[in-house]
């Protein structure tokens, strides 16, 4: 399957594409807060973003990973951040592609571990994952903090 790295050309169409995965975890459509987001990621180099090609050239899906360290284990690690597939294109192997691209991506970078976190209810991607050997982790707790960054820059 043709996966290659998202370019700026992409802008557009991936735009799309991020669109509908916000909208896919409830979030209001912005598609140009979604273009002006990936620009930054595509001109930063601060994350890595591959998509997958159908047969007529167009965009059906990507993944993004961001690149972290872990103290314990010494070692970068990556964040699989994004994985997203346009509705038309799923349950055709694209997911599952994109999924192993990523891990040959970062093992190219030296990276051996990845890790990733998906809503409980989500059983679809859940069974991918784990048909590809991820583990769901039983040893730690994972929290999160939201606060709004406005108030503090008056």
């Amino acid at each position: 399957m043709p996966i290659r790295h998202a370019t700026l050309a992409d802008l557009a169409p991936l735009s799309e594409l991020l669109d509908g995965y916000r909208r896919f975890y409830r979030q209001a459509a912005d598609l140009e807060g979604a273009r002006r987001f990936l620009q930054a990621r595509l001109e930063g180099g601060d994350s890595h973003i591959l998509v997958h090609e159908g047969s007529e050239g167009e965009l059906q899906g990507f993944v993004q990973l961001y690149p972290l360290l872990s103290t314990v284990r010494l070692a970068p690690l990556w964040l699989l951040n994004d994985l997203f597939v346009a509705p038309d294109a799923r349950r055709s192997g694209v997911g599952r592609a994109l999924m192993q691209a990523a891990r040959e991506l970062a093992a190219s970078h030296g990276v051996g571990h990845l890790k990733l976190a998906t809503e409980i209810d989500n059983r679809t991607a859940q069974a991918l994952y784990e048909s590809l050997g991820w583990q769901r982790d039983t040893t730690f707790y994972h929290y999160g903090l939201l606060f709004d960054t406005q108030a503090n820059q008056d």
